[in-house]
């Protein structure tokens, strides 16, 4: 096309896309959600209190290989939220964030909504089971999956270290074909 504006191909043209963000700088207030307020302090957690919140509660949770998933687990998501903190490789780091989410919802919430065990994991036990007992304990689940998910989609936003680097290594080049 005449006159067209691309990004770089090859190795530069993968960073511009998964660095580029069209997403306002405000998109902070989502990474620092995400990040800030759950996933490295509930990393850090894990590691700190191994019994309660890292593998003695994925052994209870019934999650295979409690002894590494919690500690590995723990690490993701201190990483990974720092990261995305820093909004810094906003887009991958959001990628195993929303797998635990979900490994999370699915291991947590879908006991608590059918009031029985569920597949390998276990029912905790708590004062009601059904649909309002888990939208009440699943809010916070469902909080850190959406905002993950908008991380990947508009991905860090104008104030964000993907957004320096996108302009930095990624110019546009004009194109006369």
């Amino acid at each position: 096309m005449r006159g067209t504006l691309e990004y770089g191909t090859g190795e530069n043209g993968w960073r511009a896309r998964l660095l580029r963000t069209g997403a306002p700088g405000w998109s902070i207030l989502v990474r620092l959600l995400v990040g800030l307020a759950v996933f490295l302090p509930e990393g850090i957690q894990k590691l700190m209190f191994p019994d309660i919140l890292g593998a003695g509660r994925f052994a209870n949770i019934g999650i295979p290989y409690p002894e590494l998933m919690g500690p590995f687990v723990g690490v993701v998501e201190i990483v990974c939220g720092t990261l995305i903190i820093l909004g810094l490789f906003t887009r991958l780091a959001a990628i195993p964030l929303i797998v635990i989410m979900i490994v999370a919802i699915v291991s947590t919430k879908v006991p608590i909504l059918l009031g029985h065990d569920f597949w390998i994991f276990h029912l905790p036990k708590l004062s009601r089971y059904g649909i309002w007992s888990m939208l009440h304990e699943a809010r916070t689940d469902f909080c850190m999956l959406l905002g993950s998910l908008y991380l990947l989609i508009a991905g860090a936003g104008a104030w964000s270290l993907d957004a320096m680097l996108a302009r930095k290594s990624a110019p546009l080049t004009s194109r006369e074909d």
